[in-house]
């Protein structure tokens, strides 16, 4: 097995975490809490995030800059800066827009738009006067966005005109708990919809000076809906309290210093996007970038260039697809004030690992975490040794294991047993205690409890420990191939077939067969220049059962132009599946779309 090396950063600056086993040891969620210190009326997130900074040594650094296009110019990159001072004078300001609108402490306030200040404002604005927040994909289509809103009893809307013209106005009247939606205006439109708020009015109409509605540990303040398999998706619920664990895993595993210019890509749609692209970076008094517009590789390289990235945190997905657009175009920008990058969505792949390494001049760093755990629980660092492939260790505060999977046909069968031995695969457990851990899933507690076992949370991931502390993910335990007695990991073979130099991505799935109970099919999309025919299948499958061996290996590979993906960039297996034996889909509100 290849390690890649640690190696001290070219700009000077030594990690936050050089001592595994001492941190770990000496570590504890009191002592963080402590640090952050209290907030006025208890704990509240953007008491932390933002109000800390307002009138301190960060007043006039900037918090938000964002990365715009000149319409004249498509390739001209134009942005808006807000200091904290003037991010904090926003959001208290929508603080009192929401008080005057009678929305108040526990009511659930929905933001959909783009990556624009709105987005930002609404959020930490709604946790200061005690709201729920619940950030969604701009990129949903109605039916998602009705459901959602009536699951989570949305009492107010952030959206945009567009948006609202296009979508809301479907789904509107069959929302009844929606009694307010405020409008970011479209410069194509001088007057907002009929039946809205204006978003600039109301902001003008208020003045900025409102106090924090007092919130604790445990009230809840963030609503992440992550998509059910076959049905209504699950709405996880967040609290306060959670803001520990944010300002921990961004010392820990992204490595945030004062200095750093930080650009985290993930839309605040999904879990990502919220706890490291808004609360992190603001906990910490970094300058975050923010990218208006989608992926796109040569602007995504002018982006780390002309801003001055030095911590990237993305997704797998887009690092696959910055393979794919080759070495050179990354060669065309200086990257030297990049000093650590990582990655989180779906495991990432050693070959990935290393082309960062080779062409970024940083290796990727991969990390674990779920919308459940509410923030990064296990991750490759930058003070230590990598193992590509890895998952990374435990960070300080989180006891993971594996343990004997307490399931049959996704069914609890009784109590698990950790699993001591290294290398022997099971179930990813984390013992209860970390601060953000989901407290709920809303309205449906029975199936909440079905996720702990004891004083352990099941992820439902299937992984297992080497002999130095590593995790290495195997795969879902509803993905889990059974196929002549062997059970058979579908990262595994993706990972092998993305060896090849022609893969440029792979999907693996298993397929009802009379006799063995299951084989292996590969979904395959190649690279540019490399030709999708017989020829390249019969190779891709003697690669795979050179590598796998016969038992493992897929025994059919088609080749598609492109996977279907979460928005978050994770490979939508189970949409492979269904469309290959013609059942029914399920929620695809999160199948990243062209639109």
């Amino acid at each position: 097995m290849s390690i890649i090396s640690h190696a001290p950063a070219g700009d000077g600056i030594a990690p936050n975490f050089t001592d595994y086993d001492g941190e770990r040891a000496g570590f504890s969620w009191a002592d963080v809490e402590r640090e952050l210190g209290e907030a006025p009326g208890g704990c509240n997130i953007a008491y932390y995030a933002v109000d800390r900074h307002v009138d301190g040594a960060l007043r006039e650094k900037c918090a938000f800059r964002f990365v715009g296009q000149n319409e004249s110019d498509r390739g001209a990159l134009v942005t808006e800066n807000l200091t904290f001072a003037e991010f904090g004078s926003r959001v208290r300001r929508f603080t009192n827009v929401l008080r005057n609108l009678g929305v108040g402490k526990g009511d659930r306030v929905f933001v959909v738009t783009g990556r624009i200040p709105e987005l930002y404002v609404a959020t930490l604005g709604a946790l200061r006067n005690g709201c729920v927040v619940s950030p969604l994909f701009s990129a949903f289509g109605p039916e998602p966005l009705a459901t959602r809103i009536r699951l989570g009893d949305g009492q107010l809307l952030v959206t945009t005109d567009t948006l609202y013209r296009r979508r809301v106005t479907k789904i509107r009247d069959d929302v009844p708990s929606l009694r307010h939606v405020l409008v970011v205006g479209d410069s194509a439109r001088d007057a907002p919809s009929s039946g809205t708020v204006d978003f600039a009015t109301a902001m003008s109409e208020v003045d900025d000076v409102a106090d924090i509605t007092p919130t604790c540990r445990d009230d809840p303040a963030l609503l992440h809906f992550t998509s059910g398999t076959t049905g209504t998706p699950k709405g996880a619920i967040h609290v306060h309290g959670a803001v520990a664990t944010h300002f921990a895993t961004g010392r820990y595993a992204l490595d945030l210093h004062p200095s750093d210019i930080f650009w985290c890509t993930a839309d605040p749609g999904w879990v990502t996007g919220t706890s490291y692209g808004v609360i992190t970076p603001l906990l910490h008094g970094v300058t975050s970038v923010v990218d208006t517009a989608e992926f796109d590789a040569e602007r995504w390289y002018r982006i780390l260039d002309e801003q001055a990235v030095t911590v990237w945190y993305t997704a797998p997905t887009a690092i696959r697809m910055l393979m794919k657009a080759g070495p050179d175009l990354a060669r065309k920008h200086s990257l030297t004030r990049l000093r650590f990058v990582a990655s989180v969505g779906e495991p990432l792949n050693p070959d990935a690992v290393r082309w960062g390494r080779d062409v970024l001049g940083h290796p990727v760093h991969d990390n674990w975490w779920q919308t459940e755990t509410g923030g990064i629980m296990i991750a490759n660092t930058p003070g230590f040794d990598i193992k590509p492939g890895s998952m990374g260790r435990p960070l300080p505060g989180v006891d993971a294991r594996i343990v004997t999977p307490p399931r049959s046909d996704g069914e609890r069968t009784g109590d698990v047993a950790v699993i001591d031995d290294p290398d022997v695969e099971g179930e990813l457990a984390l013992r209860r205690g970390w601060p953000s851990m989901f407290r709920g899933y809303l309205n449906n507690e029975a199936r909440y409890r079905q996720c702990f076992s004891g004083d352990w949370y099941l992820s439902g991931d299937l992984a297992k420990r080497d002999a130095d502390g590593y995790f290495w993910f195997v795969g879902r335990a509803d993905d889990v191939i059974k196929s002549a007695g062997h059970l058979i990991g579908p990262f595994e073979v993706e990972n092998t077939l993305m060896q090849h130099p022609a893969v440029a991505e792979a999907g693996v799935i298993g397929v009802p067969d009379a006799t063995v109970g299951e084989i292996v099919k590969a979904f395959v999309s190649v690279k540019s220049g490399w030709t999708p025919d017989e020829t390249l299948r019969r190779e891709l499958l003697a690669h795979a059962r050179t590598e796998l061996g016969a038992a493992v290996a897929p025994k059919t590979i088609e080749f598609v132009d492109v996977l279907p993906h979460t928005r978050s960039g994770k490979v939508m297996r189970r949409l492979l599946k269904a469309r290959e034996l013609g059942l029914p889909e399920g929620d695809t509100s999160t199948l990243e779309t062209d639109e």
